[in-house]
Parts: structure tokens; C-alpha cells; sequence
């Protein structure tokens, strides 16, 4: 940057007269082709590619050369020479006008820079033949500061390989353009391409020049908005040992799988040929178009490393001619051009001086037979860019010199001559070209003076003797829609590097399955993610979601909370072990009901029988017959119908039951206050009596549920409040206050029952059985007060199993209390069984 400062003044002087001389201070004669024209063409190249300094002792002015050539170089050059040759040749462009080149070689920065300004200044002492447009360089950040120079004189300049993305802004380098994609297509087409591969996870090496540090840049910026993740990005020095020994040691620690090469085709050289000492063998290359397709960099011991390396490259492109033009130069060809000279003796070893040790060159000898970068006309990509450069300034000049009707068809100005082309003028026709080339390549810029974009997807396949044969396996295409400018080709087979046998996973965090969440870690990469579990009662049922999401009411996650599934349904059934049980016991009760009826069915002529109010007892037993049978209906599932029935049966049999006990009770009560045979307390409450209040306190109860069923009757209901991964089939009790006044008068009845039985306790032994339904009812109460809160805190099913339990306990309580101690007498001790024994004061025996 110091030389432009330095020089750009003086030249803007120097030029600013086409009557004035022009002269560099400094090194000159760089010129290395020419060929007069009527317009002409400038070309700048590094045919050399070592620059050496002599500085004389600083006893005369220093200068510098160049040696170490560089084939590739020469081949544009010579793309250049046939391009303006075919052009010269076609009728229809430029017609009656000869364009001419110059072209220039230089080797550093500096020199370059020189030759620049002499391509600007021209040949002779005057000023009159400056260039139209100049071509070049390859490297961007030569192009850079070449067109600080060329941008104050309005000089367009056209790089066919200069790819950084910095070139685009025209507010630097408003007279840059390029027929090579900028390298922030390349990065776009570098990022589709990780996510194709699922390469989330990646280091970086990069060279410290313009052209790596700027794409590295805009890569790294593309691929996080994909999520794609940089673990390194390393700088590499051909100089710092340090830096290298950096970049050895993360290839080595690295859990990345994917290296990005990001470097010019001269420091990607000199990276290879220190790493290939070293084992590194486990990654999967990614190249920079630079060096992408160079097939020189292969050999065998670099097999193991570049196998399977892949990038993007310019496409393949055929120019009829060009190979055959290439392949036919001769030293004669170009007898003034040292660079030719030096070439030829360096591909067939032998020299046009004398000497004693080496042939001598004859200069017509074959170049088919070499094999070199010049040589490679197989296949053609950067020269393709080449070609297209020459035609756009052709194309710009054919435009320019058009004339109709006093002014040019394209921007209306007046006509302009051949004598008359002025650099801003090309300049500004530039800005409108569009056109096809002879090989169907077709040039078009945008407003950043980039043209559209086309890459070949290339896959290095190298052979056991090292040769790499560098496959085509997809395309990059600016020019199609989003969805569809990368694709791979189907049927090709792909090599990978590391030796896998199929696309190598490099990710920092393999994706969260689902069943899990994915959380950003804020200390890591974004892409080194962690994965949580789904909480209970939640699911994701994709990779890498960010949330899980609940269930609907009715659905549980799976185990693995993947999916959701509908919640089991849960109730008392038949055919558990409890529902049998429950079910058996209370068939169980039946039966004792049924049998006990029949004894006393069979003796009811008995004393006993009669004694104990047979009416009533066949009534009481009938009753609890229905209480065991009303538990049934508690079990299986619920539906409207026995929802209804279970609690309205329960409380109507368990009232009937309790009238008969409580009638049985005020019977012996009345019994033994009524002294006298014929006393008028026993007409009180004589069997009428007796049917009567149990038919009046059971029509008490069935009015209570006659209400509650017409209000708020019991209905079936899933609760899903105390399980959350299962359903309750339960019945709802509609009012709550409807269930607990028929329980509630039950137990009041209850309670009456014991307190007449227990005021009759001491009354005489033979023909007392008060004390009998004392006891009863002193374990029905008991049952009945724990079950109230056994059925409130019991979950589920075994709320209504603590019911069913209930039911039964205080059914078989009065079953057992009050009947069996007579059936005893009845079958065992049928002596006791009689109108004397029952009227005779006998000391009271127990069982």
C-alpha cells in the first residue's frame, strides 16, 4: 500500500496529458508479449514466481528479478494471445478494428505494481498508446492493489481468478470486475454443502492473505446462521513454526471430522509438503476452489491425506483450439520472451547457451511429450474464465464503436471512433455486456460486477501409483431457485476421506432423539447442545425439538415419550383378583342368606322361630340377600344405568335391612314392658304396625333417592386428577349432598337401632336377642364410621372396593350376629328348641 501512495500521485501527474512524457522511476520492462493493435489490451501475470532483491551494497540503485516460472501463469498468458487472435479472425466483432496485448510479467507484489503502471503508461515516452482495459491478477490481493491504481483513471480492470469477496464493493473498486464467481457464492455453495453432509461440526485453516482471511470470514458468518459450528480456526504462516505446530495439534485433539482448507494454490503447496511427514490421516479434506482441482499436489504419500478430499471448482469448459494453440509454441514463436526460453529449457532439461553438462535446445521439440501444468489441456476451467475476459473487453469495444444515426445505440452519447476509445468509455459499456461466447459460455455482471455463479463439485479418487483423478459429483448454480442450485449426481460413486466407507459424521453433539429437548449450552458452540429428558406427563415426538409438549388429557407419553398413547382405563372388574374375591364373598353371603332362609323356612312351626319375629326375620333376610347382591353392582364398568342403581340400591336395601333390625328391636322391647298378657302396648306395634314402619322408614329412603336421581343423579366419569398416566372409570355422585343424606340416614337409623338394643341388653337371657343386634349393630357402625375416611382418601378403584368391603362386612355382621347363634340351637342343640326350655328360667349358656 506504501508503493501505491507513493507512486500514484506522480503517475496521476504524469498521465494527466496525452502531450506530455511519460517515465516510471524505477524498474521497468516488464513487458513479456505485445502485439500492436488499434485498440489494445493490457495483461498482468506472474510467469515468475520468486521474486530475488539485489541491492548492489546500496552502491547503485537495488533492483530485483525473478526466477522459479510458473506454468500455470504462462498458460493464461497464452489464453490471452489465442483469444485476441480468434477475435482478430471473427468478422463479426470488431469488424475493420485489430486488437492488440500487452502482457506483463512480474513476480511479488512490487513488481507487479510496476507493471501495472507501465501496462497504464504504455511503451514510447508519450502517452498516446495506454491500454483499454487490463487483465488480472489472479491473486486478490494483488487485484486489490492494482485497481487503487487504475480506479482514479477510470482503467477497468477484469481478473479472471481473483475471487474475494472484498473485490465486490464498489465504493473501493468501482472499476473491478471478474468473470471467475466471488468467493462469496463459493462460501454459500461450501455451506450447502456441509448440510447436505450433515457436517455441523469443523476446523479451519486458513493462510493470513486476503483472499482466505475474507472467505473464512464470510463463511464462518453464513455457517452459523445454519447451525453449523467452527471447533478452530487456524492461521497458517509458511514461516511460524509455532503456528504450524498449533495447527498439528488441534488435527491431533479435534473431535471434528471435517477440515475446511481455505488457501491459495502456493501455500496450499507448501501446507501439503509439511504436513505429509505427520499421521494425519482421520480427517475429511474440504478445499478452496484455489487448489481444488490442481492434480499435481497428489503422490502416494499423500494418498492418506487428500484421499476423498472434496470442493468446489470452476466448471470444465471446452474451447476448441486452445489445446492445440498450446501445445504448438515454439521459441521462435516469441523470440524476445525470456519467460519462453526458460520454460522450454526446464521441460525438456536443456539450454539454448552453450554448455558441456546439459543438452542443447533445438527448439522444435514436442510439448505433447511433457507433462506440466501448461501442458494439462484436457480439461479446461480458470482458462475458460480467461477466454471470457478477453471477449468481454472485445464485446465492450464492439459496443462502444457501434453507431446510428450520429450516436451509440447504447447510452445515446455521440459516435466514437477507433482513435478516440477512451479507458472510462470501455468502462462504462462494460456495465451493459451480455453475451455468449463461441463455446456457450454466457457473461453477464450484476451491479457488484460479479457474474453468475457455476461450481463443479469435485471428489479427489487417487490411485494406488498417487495419481488423483478428480471426479465431477455435483453442481453449484446461482442461476437456478434457491431449493435447487446444489445438487449431487445420482449413480456417482464418492470417496471419503479417513478411509470411510460412508459419509463421515462430524458433529459436536449427535441430535437429540425424540423423547428429548434440546438446550443451548452458553458456554459451548451452539452446535455442542445438550439433551434433556422430557419431564413426566410430556413428549417430542421429533429431532432436536426445542420443547416437549404435553399430552392431551386422555393421552400418556410412552416410555421412551415419543409418542403419545391413549391413558389405560382403570376400574374394579370382574376379573382381577379383587373383583373376584369381592365378587365370591358376596355370592358367598347369598348363599349363607339362602340357606339360612331355608332353616328357618323348614322350622318355622319352631319356637325359636316364632319366638323371634318370624315375619320380620324372613323380611330381614330377603334384605340382606339384596345387600349382597347391591355390591355386585359396584363391580365392572361404569355406565350410566349402574351408576345409578349401586348407590340408590345401597342405600334403599341397607334402610329396608335396618327397619327390619330396628322393628325386631322395639318387638322385644314391647315384649318386656308388657307385663300383662292382654296389655293394650303390644296392639301399638302388632305386625301391621310392624310392616308398616319398615315400609314408611324404607319409603323415607326411597324419596331421598327418588330426589337425588332427579336433581343430580350419579353419573359415570374419568378421573384423570389422581393418576396422571392412567384413567379412573368411577361414578361421579352428582350431588354430593344427595349420597351423604342417604348414607346419612342410614347411619341414623343405625344409631337408633343401638341405642333400643343396647336399653334391652339386660333383659332375660332365653329370650333375648337384643344383645345379639347389639353387637351387630356396634360392627356396622364401626364398619360404617371407618369407612368414611377409607373412602375419601382411597385412590381410584379401591374406593369402591373399600365400599364393596363395607357392604359386605356390615351385611355379614347382621347375618352372623343375629342368625347363625338360632340356627345353631336349630341343628346343634334342637333340645333346646322348645316352649318349655324358652318359658323356663334357665341360666344363659353361650356357644
Amino acid at each position: 500500500m506504501g508503493w501505491i501512495l507513493y507512486m500514484l500521485p506522480s503517475l496521476l501527474a504524469r498521465a494527466s496529458s496525452d502531450d506530455q512524457t511519460c517515465s516510471v522511476i524505477g524498474q521497468t520492462g516488464f513487458t513479456e508479449f505485445f502485439k500492436e493493435g488499434d485498440l489494445m489490451i493490457g495483461g498482468i501475470f506472474s510467469m515468475s514466481s520468486t521474486r530475488k532483491h539485489v541491492d548492489n551494497n546500496y552502491q547503485a540503485f537495488p533492483y530485483a528479478y525473478c526466477t522459479k516460472l510458473n506454468d500455470r501463469e504462462l498458460k493464461f498468458a497464452r489464453t490471452v494471445i489465442f483469444t485476441v487472435a480468434e477475435i482478430n479472425n471473427n468478422t463479426k466483432l470488431l469488424p475493420g478494428v485489430t486488437l492488440g496485448y500487452s502482457i506483463f510479467n512480474g513476480c511479488g507484489a512490487e513488481n507487479l505494481l510496476r507493471a501495472s503502471i507501465e501496462a497504464v503508461t504504455g511503451h514510447s515516452q508519450a502517452c498516446s498508446r495506454r491500454i483499454q482495459a487490463v487483465l488480472g491478477h489472479s491473486s486478490s490481493g494483488v487485484s486489490e492493489d492494482i485497481n487503487l491504481i487504475l480506479s482514479p483513471l477510470s482503467i477497468p480492470q477484469v481478473s479472471y481468478l481473483s475471487t474475494c469477496a472484498c473485490l465486490s464493493d464498489k465504493n473501493l473498486y468501482p472499476t473491478f470486475f471478474r468473470t471467475v464467481p466471488s468467493d462469496r457464492f463459493q462460501v454459500q455453495a461450501l455451506v450447502q454443502l456441509m448440510k447436505s453432509f450433515n457436517w455441523r461440526w469443523l476446523g479451519i485453516i486458513y493462510s493470513s492473505t486476503s483472499y482466505a482471511a475474507s472467505g473464512v470470514a464470510d463463511f464462518v458468518r453464513d455457517a452459523m446462521k445454519e447451525g453449523i459450528c467452527v471447533e478452530y480456526e487456524l492461521v497458517y504462516s509458511r514461516k511460524s513454526v509455532e503456528k504450524f505446530e498449533a495447527i498439528l495439534a488441534a488435527l491431533g485433539s479435534s473431535t471434528s471430522k471435517v477440515v475446511l482448507l481455505f488457501m491459495s494454490l502456493s501455500y496450499t503447496k507448501s501446507f501439503l509438503s509439511r504436513i505429509e511427514p505427520h499421521n494425519v490421516t482421520v480427517k475429511q479434506w474440504v478445499g478452496s476452489e484455489a487448489w481444488i482441482t490442481q492434480q499435481d499436489l497428489s503422490s502416494v504419500n499423500r494418498k492418506k491425506i487428500l484421499q476423498g478430499a472434496m470442493g468446489f471448482a470452476l466448471p470444465k469448459a471446452s474451447i476448441p483450439g486452445l489445446g492445440e494453440f498450446l501445445l504448438s509454441l515454439k521459441p521462435s514463436d516469441e523470440p524476445n520472451s525470456t519467460v519462453v526460453k526458460s520454460f522450454w529449457e526446464k521441460s525438456f532439461d536443456c539450454t539454448f547457451s552453450p554448455s558441456n553438462t546439459t543438452a542443447s535446445c533445438n527448439g522444435t521439440e514436442d510439448l505433447t511429450t511433457v507433462s506440466s501444468d501448461y501442458t494439462e489441456v484436457a480439461v479446461f476451467r480458470p482458462e475458460n474464465n480467461v477466454y471470457k475476459a478477453v471477449y468481454l473487453v472485445a464485446y465492450a469495444l464492439h459496443a462502444l464503436l457501434q453507431c446510428r444515426n450520429g450516436s451509440n445505440p447504447t447510452t445515446g452519447k455521440p459516435c466514437v471512433g477507433k482513435g478516440q476509445v477512451e479507458p472510462r468509455q470501455v468502462l462504462e459499456h462494460i456495465h451493459f455486456v451480455n453475451f455468449t461466447t463461441q463455446n456457450g459460455a454466457k457473461v453477464v455482471f450484476d451491479e457488484n460486477g460479479d457474474s453468475v455463479a457455476q461450481y463443479d463439485l469435485v471428489n479427489w479418487q487417487i490411485n494406488e501409483d498417487g495419481s488423483a483423478d478428480i471426479v465431477n459429483i455435483g453442481q453449484y448454480d446461482t442461476s437456478f431457485p434457491g431449493g435447487e442450485k446444489f445438487k449431487l449426481k445420482e449413480g456417482v460413486q464418492i470417496f471419503w476421506g479417513g478411509d470411510n466407507k460412508e459419509v463421515p459424521r462430524s458433529v459436536c453433539r449427535e441430535p437429540c432423539p425424540p423423547g428429548t429437548r434440546k438446550a443451548i449450552n452458553k458456554q459451548r458452540p451452539v452446535c455442542c447442545f445438550d439433551c434433556f429428558e422430557c419431564p413426566e406427563g410430556t413428549m417430542s415426538n421429533q429431532t432436536d425439538a426445542p420443547d416437549c409438549v404435553a399430552c392431551p388429557p386422555e393421552f400418556w407419553p410412552s416410555e421412551k415419550k415419543d409418542k403419545c398413547l391413549p391413558k389405560p382405563t382403570e376400574y374394579l372388574s370382574y376379573r382381577e383378583i379383587m373383583g373376584t374375591l369381592l365378587t365370591s364373598f358376596s355370592c358367598f353371603g347369598v348363599f349363607l342368606s339362602l340357606l339360612v332362609s331355608v332353616i328357618f323356612m323348614t322350622h318355622k312351626e319352631t319356637p325359636i322361630v316364632k319366638a323371634n319375629n318370624s315375619e320380620l326375620s324372613f323380611l330381614l333376610l330377603f334384605s340382606l340377600k339384596l345387600c349382597f347382591l347391591c355390591s355386585l353392582t359396584f363391580i365392572g364398568q361404569p355406565t350410566e344405568w349402574s351408576c345409578m342403581l349401586r348407590h340408590t340400591a345401597f342405600g334403599i336395601t341397607f334402610v329396608l335391612c335396618i327397619s327390619c333390625v330396628l322393628g325386631k328391636t322395639i318387638v322385644v322391647l314391647i315384649a318386656f314392658k308388657a307385663t300383662l298378657p292382654n296389655s293394650s302396648i303390644r296392639k301399638f306395634f302388632g305386625p301391621l304396625q310392624q310392616r308398616c314402619s319398615v315400609f314408611t322408614l324404607t319409603l323415607i329412603q326411597v324419596v331421598f333417592c327418588a330426589i337425588w336421581l332427579s336433581t343430580s343423579a350419579p353419573f359415570p366419569e374419568k378421573n384423570m386428577k389422581y393418576y396422571k398416566e392412567k384413567i379412573i372409570l368411577e361414578c361421579a355422585l352428582g350431588s354430593a349432598v344427595g349420597f351423604w343424606s342417604v348414607l346419612g340416614y342410614i347411619g341414623l337409623l343405625a344409631l337408633l337401632c343401638f341405642i333400643l338394643a343396647f336399653l334391652a341388653r339386660k333383659l332375660p337371657d332365653t329370650f333375648n336377642e337384643a344383645k345379639l343386634i347389639t353387637f351387630s349393630m356396634l360392627i356396622f357402625c364401626a364398619v360404617w364410621i371407618a369407612f368414611i375416611p377409607a373412602y375419601v382418601s382411597s385412590p381410584g378403584k379401591f374406593t369402591v372396593a373399600v365400599e364393596i368391603f363395607a357392604i359386605l362386612a356390615s351385611s355379614f355382621g347382621l347375618l352372623v350376629c343375629i342368625f347363625v347363634p338360632k340356627c345353631y340351637i336349630i341343628i346343634f342343640r334342637p333340645e333346646q328348641n322348645k316352649k318349655k326350655y324358652l318359658t323356663r328360667k334357665i341360666p344363659a349358656r353361650t356357644l
